[in-house]
């Protein structure tokens, strides 16, 4: 079923250190290629702390999902603008108001570029609510979809993450989510293979609408991350709170390996790399220097025939699910 994740011995050093020790990390680290799940560069990756909005990527792989199971469109469908949006404070880069109106595509764009903690929450309050009528339930329509987070993540082996909310906002009297480095970089991984998903966060910018009483708004979202539009750089998403830090998911291609194969036919090897940074003093910079560290280590191992000493230490794996 799911492997548990397993460092080589050397990267396991760092995980051994007093939790105290722990708490004074500057940095969580994961580099892992996606396909082979081969670990690259890991650094207090098992390190339990606040994502921000790293959160949101589960928040949209859920959405994503949930509109893949029920046939619903995502261009077409829209939202209701909860009036529960006022209790999330911060930022409102839409002036989003109680009985506004959007696609989920747009909240979906807007929650990945912009990092729009209110159309998070109002995605989550959709999805939710339409979960609560399916199951003939009166909840909390936040707390049902929050719920099927935490599916998701137990699904896919993220044994040591917890949200708590669908937009990852911490602070004084908010309970506090948390993840590690490992467990986003299997999260990444899911999301990426959401087609809609890696559409949605390779753009750099996007014109979205949102209808008010007044009538149709537009607005233009960029992309937080400043690595998309680098060559290779696919998304995935940022995140910043003064308790997380500076955090960071990044996804990039390579063309794929072409090689003979002893019959004689050619063989291709797709090559996708996943790298998290949580809590960094830098995280663009970071990011690009562990991506040239990435491929410098996973190339050769390949070129070597991919030697496997330890599949469990060695290896991130996640379930096939469609």
């Amino acid at each position: 079923m799911i492997a548990s994740l397993k460092l080589p011995l050397a990267l396991l050093a760092g995980l051994l250190l007093p939790l105290s020790l722990h708490a004074q990390a500057p940095e969580s680290v994961m580099v892992v290629e996606a396909y082979s799940g081969k670990v690259l560069v890991a650094a207090n990756s098992s390190v339990k702390r606040p994502v921000a909005s790293l959160t949101k990527i589960a928040t949209a792989a859920v959405v994503v999902d949930w509109a893949t199971a029920t046939g619903t469109d995502i261009a077409t469908t829209t939202l209701v603008i909860p009036q529960t949006i006022t209790l999330v404070g911060g930022p409102n880069p839409l002036n989003l108001q109680p009985g506004d109106q959007m696609t989920l595509r747009d909240a979906l764009y807007s929650a990945l570029l912009g990092s729009d903690n209110l159309a998070a929450l109002a995605l989550a309050d959709h999805v939710g609510r339409h979960i609560n009528s399916r199951r003939g339930k009166n909840a909390d329509p936040v707390a049902t979809f929050v719920a099927e987070m935490g599916k998701l993540t137990k699904a896919i082996g993220m044994a040591n993450t917890r949200f708590v909310n669908p937009h990852g906002l911490d602070g004084a009297g908010r309970a506090q989510g948390q993840s590690t480095a490992a467990d986003i970089a299997r999260l990444s991984i899911y999301a990426m293979r959401r087609n809609a998903f890696n559409f949605i966060v390779r753009q750099k910018t996007r014109q979205i609408s949102v209808i008010t009483p007044a009538g149709k708004k537009s607005f233009t979202v960029r992309n937080t991350n400043e690595l998309v539009g680098e060559v290779g750089i696919l998304g995935v998403k940022t995140g910043t709170t003064a308790l997380a830090g500076q955090c960071l998911a990044t996804c990039m291609d390579r063309e794929p390996l072409v090689r003979n194969k002893p019959d004689g036919t050619k063989g291709a090897t797709p090559r996708r790399l996943i790298v998290v940074v949580l809590n960094s003093p830098d995280r663009f910079n970071r990011t690009r220097a562990l991506i040239r560290q990435g491929w410098a280590i996973y190339d050769p191992w390949l070129a070597a025939g991919a030697p496997v000493k330890d599949r469990r230490r060695e290896f991130l794996t996640l379930p096939r699910i469609q």
